[in-house]
This record gives structure tokens, sequence and C-alpha cells, in this order.
């Protein structure tokens, strides 16, 4: 079991506490949800493989994205800006090219 700052006690089973890497996020939406989708694009592999999905409600959606602003804040404070390299047309660009 985990404790949180809400002293909110989870669990994490040992099989998701490993994580899943990903450095490719592709968000869809419709009125009612969002749709995360997080994938690991490699050296090697012809497409990108979803290794997670997440679905949330808009509500949940905008709380996960004021607590992970709140969290990069925190984070640049203490050890700098984060540097996304060069963007384009309103998205990160990876060092191959691929939006990121």
């Amino acid at each position: 079991m985990e404790e949180n700052n809400n002293n909110l006690q989870i669990e994490v089973k040992p099989e998701i506490a490993m994580g899943c890497y990903s450095n490719l996020a592709i968000i869809t939406h419709s009125r009612s949800e969002f749709i995360l989708d997080f994938a690991a694009m490699l050296p090697g592999m012809k497409q990108p493989e979803v290794g997670s999905r997440i679905l949330m409600t808009p509500e949940h959606a905008k709380r996960l994205y004021l607590a992970l602003k709140e969290n990069i804040e925190k984070y640049e404070s203490g050890n700098g800006p984060i540097d996304i390299g060069e963007m384009r047309g309103g998205f990160p660009i990876a060092p191959n090219g691929a939006k990121s």
C-alpha cells in the first residue's frame, strides 16, 4: 500500500508497479470521455505499440491536467526548465523528426 498527501491508501499490484515506458501519447476525446493511449516508439520498430490505455471523464481529465501542471511547475522550480526541443504546429518535435 502507498499513501499520498490526502492519506488515501491505494494498492499497487506488482505487475503494475513496474510501469510501462512511453515516449508517445495519443489523446482523443468524445463528449463523454477522454482516451489516453501511451505507446513506445523505438528504433527498429515498424510502428509504435500502445502499452496502456486510460479512459476518463472530462472532469477527471481536467483534474489530471491541473495535477500534472502543478507537478511540472514544482519539478522545474527545483530542477530548472524542461527542454522539449523544437515545436512545430503546436507539437514538440523529437530529434528524429517524429512528433512526441
